[in-house]
């Protein structure tokens, strides 16, 4: 299984007019390249290409004997140019939109002469990419399963943003307050209320809860950079797939929800859904049922690796 990072470098001329010298990086896991069906897997905000393996984030789905066999397929995964993970950042961030990253990626795609995926899968934001690489290249995949995203950045969720946008551009712990924030985004009130029962932690003088939040702050001011921060959050804020292009993506669809997102709420993925219906047949809808809300992809394994093996 290869792990290491690879590299891609070309000027990119980005939606904004800017011209950038790109270096996009890889990783690949499982079969070697054109030997076996490849997956590509579009990674979350605060991601990155390490899917797989011992420290892959998401390796309860994707390795040896799991639902995304890497005996039966090969996985590849691009790190958004400037997420850090490879040390590459983005001081204009706003020169960017999910637009050029779907662009870049398509263009890495064609660097490695990669002309069709059997499959694109991404969660939240790396969903959301997704969907702009399929209105711009409608054949690319034959299945497409966008998990707790939607092809486009719905009010709500940019108001969100917009907040994450304030605190990132405070002076005091930016990092650390916004991802207080984002984590509240991220889970319910009844994840929350249910997990802590309002518990006080004597020694630390505060509640148990405060406590789990000013860890993830610090945990993520750790091993995530403001710069790429920043730019995640603007992708985040705006998703905007070609919506009169999505009835042409010729890959069977699977849209996964979750029954309590507070950032991409099941209302609007199913809106969606009911939508590419009037137009297509190889589209379905599935949802996980969690009271952890938008973080339930990355917590309710059963749940989605049945709906994953069942779609594939």
């Amino acid at each position: 299984m290869k792990t290491e990072l690879n590299y891609i470098n070309f000027s990119y001329q980005t939606n904004s007019n800017k011209e950038y010298n790109i270096s996009l990086s890889y990783q690949l896991f499982g079969k070697s390249l054109f030997s076996a069906p490849i997956i590509l897997v579009n990674h979350a905000l605060t991601g990155n290409s390490n899917v797989s393996g011992e420290k892959g984030w998401w390796k309860k789905l994707i390795g040896e004997n799991q639902v995304i066999d890497t005996n039966k397929y090969t996985v590849l995964c691009f790190n958004i140019p400037g997420n850090g993970y490879d040390d590459f950042l983005i001081d204009e961030y706003e020169d960017f939109t999910p637009s050029d990253i779907a662009n870049i990626f398509l263009k890495g795609l064609g660097i490695l002469q990669i002309k069709n995926l059997y499959a694109i899968i991404g969660g939240s934001l790396g969903g959301g990419i997704g969907w702009e690489m399929l209105a711009k290249n409608p054949q690319l995949a034959e299945f497409f399963i966008p998990i707790a995203c939607d092809f486009k950045t719905h009010d709500w969720l940019h108001a969100q943003c917009l907040v994450q946008k304030f605190l990132l551009d405070g002076n005091d712990k930016p990092l650390q307050r916004a991802r207080i924030h984002a984590m509240l985004c991220y889970r319910t009130p009844e994840s929350l209320n249910d997990r802590f029962q309002n518990k006080y932690n004597q020694e630390k003088q505060r509640l148990d809860s405060e406590d789990w939040l000013v860890y993830h702050g610090d945990a993520l001011n750790e091993r995530f950079s403001l710069r790429a921060y920043r730019l995640m959050n603007h992708l985040l804020m705006n998703i905007n797939a070609n919506e009169t292009q999505l009835k042409k993506i010729e890959a069977r669809m699977h849209l996964i929800a979750v029954d309590t997102d507070l950032f991409f709420p099941a209302l609007e993925i199913r809106m969606c859904f009911e939508k590419l219906r009037e137009n297509k047949k190889n589209v379905f809808y599935h949802e996980i049922k969690s009271i952890h809300g938008h973080d339930a992809f990355l917590m309710e394994y059963e749940q989605l690796n049945n709906i994953i093996k069942n779609i594939l």
